[in-house]
């Protein structure tokens, strides 16, 4: 069966599903996304998704269409016709068709595209070994340039930082900002692990705050963890005893190597086994139920 893709309030096939090409998400990056995981038939923090993306399109200025609601039920009957217990759900709403001037106000309605099919980032291996990874000389943007906390179409920051990446032969890829300070992967969140203590950048660094991110860091505390949001540079990167990455794609991935040096003993440490393992169960028992038969089984975000 071809998967079906929601365009502006109709459901096209996939290989038929198009935009404008004066649509300025196209032609400038012009809009806001979201990427939302579905497990076992339940959207996982489905609710927390649509805030940040809500909260993204105001900074920029980006009327939406519709509220709330009516998008959480557009997401869930986008995953319902294309049959899916477990998917990955791509939520992009641009500014919309315009002319070939920059100004937002030439552009009279956005434009509505939601897409829900399977994704594998990393292999499964690499979740039991572990990803080296590297860090690059592009640096995040400053807060005050496009905020990273805006989750817009334009990724050409995140993409220069892969491309270099692929350049070296690394799969993922560390960055840091104007100022030096280690905040985030090409498309993840960062933690270490020292002393004990859980670290992860804070927002103010210049993060894009991750919705796995904040899972995990409520999973840490849960376990009664050290959990810290800190400034820390590459010297406290290589002298962690653990590294791991945390993203919608990513979920929750350990790093043993980075810019050839071995963190910890090279291997997935314990701190990071079982935030992964408390992350499984999360996902697995909790999000919004994407078909009717699902309610009584799982809780809402």
């Amino acid at each position: 069966m071809s998967l079906k893709v929601y365009v502006n309030g109709h459901f096209v096939p996939k290989d038929q599903a198009v935009i404008s090409v004066y649509d300025h998400g196209f032609l400038y990056g012009d809009g806001v996304f979201e990427g939302v995981r579905v497990y076992n038939g339940r959207a996982f923090r489905l609710d927390e998704h649509l805030k940040r993306l809500y909260e993204s399109a105001k900074t920029v200025a980006l009327d939406m269409p519709f509220p709330p609601e009516e998008m959480k039920e557009k997401v869930l009957q986008t995953i319902r016709i294309n049959g899916l217990q477990d998917a990955y759900v791509r939520l992009v709403v641009s500014r919309g068709r315009g002319d070939l001037g920059i100004d937002p106000r030439k552009c009279p309605e956005p434009t509505i595209v939601i897409i829900a099919e399977s994704i594998t980032l990393y292999p499964e291996e690499l979740y039991e070994k572990g990803l080296k990874v590297v860090t690059v000389p592009t640096r995040r943007m400053h807060s005050e340039m496009v905020n990273p906390r805006v989750k817009s179409l334009n990724y050409l920051n995140n993409i220069l930082a892969k491309v270099e990446g692929n350049h070296l032969g690394y799969p993922e890829v560390i960055m840091l900002n104007s100022e030096g300070y280690v905040v985030e992967g090409s498309a993840d969140n960062i933690f270490i692990v020292r002393d004990g203590a859980v670290i992860t950048p804070a927002p103010h660094l210049g993060i894009l705050e991750g919705i796995t991110r904040n899972a995990v860091m409520e999973l840490a505390r849960s376990l009664e963890l050290d959990m810290r949001e800190e400034v820390f540079t590459r010297h406290d990167l290589f002298n962690a005893d653990e590294c791991f990455l945390t993203g919608t794609a990513a979920e929750l991935i350990p790093v043993v190597e980075v810019d050839g040096r071995k963190i910890g003993d090279g291997k997935p440490g314990p701190v990071t086994r079982r935030l992964w393992e408390a992350f499984k169960e999360l996902r697995e028992t909790t999000g919004t139920p994407v078909y009717e038969g699902d309610k009584g089984r799982a809780s809402a975000d």
